[in-house]
């Protein structure tokens, strides 16, 4: 029997992420996602419909979200469905649908505090490289040129 089971969400955090460590040293991460959905009722009103989803994300992944993000930042996540069931105090039965992170992409620009936050992927790397710096006694190479300001440079 086939099946597949693959989600990717992009949402905005509902609240700050929550790093836990398991008594074997694995670091665990929980965030609140919110996804939003635009559309048409059938008078035509424009209607926004909500969506709140529960992640959870492991070892180095949950050690890179609870440094980088925050609450309202934006974040593409790819991940699979996992059922949580439990009891309750009262001895009821209880489920809860969640999305247990295998992936995720910073989503949006720098910043003030994220320095380095808006490279792809979560792989731990180096910073990108800064534009290199123009000698303040060069004359800019054509008038052009000197309209242009660095930190306007895409790379």
């Amino acid at each position: 029997m086939a099946s597949f089971n693959k989600v990717i969400l992009m949402g905005n955090l509902t609240r700050d992420p929550e790093l836990r460590v398991t008594p074997k040293g694995t670091a665990v991460c929980q965030i609140g996602l919110a996804v939003n959905q635009t559309y048409r009722d059938k008078d035509g009103n424009s209607r926004e419909e909500t969506t709140f989803i529960d992640v959870d994300a492991f070892g180095r992944q949950a050690e890179v979200i609870a440094k980088y993000l925050t609450k309202g930042r934006p974040v593409l996540i790819e991940g699979r469905l996992k059922l949580d069931s439990w009891e309750s105090k009262e001895g009821e039965k209880r489920s809860k649908l969640k999305v247990v992170m295998e992936n995720f992409q910073f989503v949006g620009g720098r910043g003030e505090n994220e320095a380095g936050a808006s490279s792809g992927g979560y792989e731990d790397s180096a910073p990108a490289p800064r534009a290199p710096q123009r000698s303040q006694s060069a004359p800019p190479k054509s008038s052009r040129a000197a309209d242009v300001d660095e930190e306007d440079v895409p790379f």
